[in-house]
């Protein structure tokens, strides 16, 4: 079963910027809710980063291991998805790879509704993995439901 164990930082300061690649524009959306009405067992995300495209399910649960699936997808049947079938506001970010001791790091600077807020993610491989922390990675977010994608398209951060 394919899984995901990650765990999610506040980002505190921009000294993540001196060893972060270029960055990749991401436009995603959701087809399910997993919090709210109508709730189901899982989140069905349409993304488009860069010039590809993804459908991607994850388990409804909120922390840091979910299992997870992930398909490629034509760009122009993602951009119809996104125009067409999402539930919420769209996400918009800028995601950045940063390179920290034996892990890659993840910097989401968002966009549009969600401007303002940037959150690392490290992905492990194992939920007690050791990992270095980097100085620019904040408080730990990794069990606040807010924080999560699916979350900040149905309530963004500029409600907040």
């Amino acid at each position: 079963m394919p899984t995901e164990i990650e765990r999610k930082f506040l980002v505190k300061n921009d000294h993540w910027k001196a060893t972060a690649d270029q960055g990749t524009a991401y436009r995603q959306g959701y087809l399910t809710r997993v919090t709210g009405d109508n709730a189901g067992k899982s989140s069905v995300r349409v993304r488009i980063e860069g010039d590809c495209a993804k459908l991607n399910i994850k388990s409804a649960t909120l922390g840091i291991f979910r299992q997870e699936y992930e398909y490629e997808i034509p760009v122009a049947e993602a951009e119809e998805m996104l125009d067409t079938l999402t539930i919420d506001s769209i996400v918009e970010k800028t995601r950045y790879h940063v390179p920290v001791g034996r892990h890659t790091w993840e910097v989401d600077v968002f966009a549009g509704d969600n401007a303002g807020l940037v959150v690392a993610e490290v992905e492990l491989a194992a939920e007690d993995e050791v990992f270095e922390k980097p100085d620019w990675a904040g408080d730990e977010v990794s069990e606040e439901a807010k924080y999560f994608n699916v979350c900040l398209a149905q309530h963004p951060y500029k409600d907040w």
